[in-house]
């Protein structure tokens, strides 16, 4: 119960943040104004611009945990590993939760003890635009489960998700080889793997205001990150594919070319930690293989 006071208790908010001190400031600023009044856990992968005392000066209640270097997405399992809620929402620092959406999000997840983590609806920008993500998810071909909330899926938006601590921490958090950029299909994978539930609830809403575009490179990382993932978890055929449709495009494409480069320095990590999927949990990823859309270029897939 959330209460002026007292707050919720249940979450706790992950941020990671680079080199972007300003946004971060002015999301946590945001997050405070939150009626659940969740404790607040910025991971700074390395920056170089004041984060961590800008962070000190103007919210000394926030803890600021410095990665050492940039880690990238595996980031947040830094601040996974410090929160003592038994929930945990995550926000970029351009994103942050609509008031009383971390209240409804922990209420779904003490009602659905198998739910490990939620897809949340997005609004974009200063209009508060739906993200064509939203449209994706809520249409998700798998089989509905009578003991989750919503459709399940496997994807998400990184940045509009909140999981039960203890099933994030089971699936090991964002594999490192990723970095950023699509990281979030694995994550989806490994819960589902593991018997947890992976499901979009559009009553529970997040707010990305992303400044400047598809970042430099991004495209490049989405499609390096998809093979990546394909040699990870999903059969050999399936990675091959992957592999393959790189090589060809990689001829004319610039961006598929540099995707190709970064899988194959990456690709003994990805052969080392290879471990595939279940046969229920492959049958569901091979349906949706067709399904996959320009919210890719988001970082994140159904």
């Amino acid at each position: 119960m959330t209460s002026p006071e007292t707050g919720d208790g249940r979450t706790s908010v992950v941020v990671i943040t680079h080199n972007r001190c300003g946004q971060l400031l002015d999301t946590l600023d945001r997050l405070a104004a939150l009626p659940e009044r969740p404790p607040v856990i910025v991971v700074d992968n390395a920056s170089a611009d004041g984060t961590p005392g800008a962070v000190a000066a103007r919210h000394p209640g926030v803890t600021v945990l410095p990665s050492g270097r940039n880690l990238g997405a595996a980031g947040r399992t830094l601040g996974v590993r410090h929160a003592r809620t038994p929930y945990v929402a995550f926000s970029d620092d351009d994103s942050w939760w609509e008031p009383g959406a971390l209240a409804r999000a922990a209420d779904l997840l003490d009602r659905h003890p198998r739910l490990g983590l939620l897809a949340a609806r997005v609004r974009v920008g200063p209009d508060g635009e739906p993200d064509p993500l939203d449209d994706v998810l809520a249409a998700s071909p798998l089989d509905p489960a009578p003991d989750l909330p919503g459709p399940p899926v496997l994807g998400f938006l990184a940045c509009a998700a909140v999981a039960r601590r203890e099933a994030y921490l089971e699936a090991g958090g964002y594999h490192p080889v990723l970095f950023v950029g699509g990281e979030e299909t694995l994550l989806a994978y490994d819960l589902t793997a593991r018997g947890w539930g992976v499901c979009h609830s559009p009553g529970v809403v997040a707010v990305h205001s992303p400044l400047g575009g598809t970042r430099p490179g991004r495209p490049a990382v989405q499609l390096r990150n998809a093979a990546l993932t394909a040699w990870l978890r999903r059969p050999l055929t399936v990675a091959l594919r992957h592999t393959r449709g790189l090589a060809v495009r990689a001829r004319r494409e610039p961006e598929a070319r540099a995707a190709l480069y970064g899988l194959l320095g990456r690709l003994p990590v990805a052969l080392r930690d290879r471990r595939p999927l279940p046969a229920a949990v492959e049958a569901a990823a091979r349906r949706l293989d067709g399904r996959r859309t320009a919210v890719e270029a988001e970082g994140a897939v159904l």
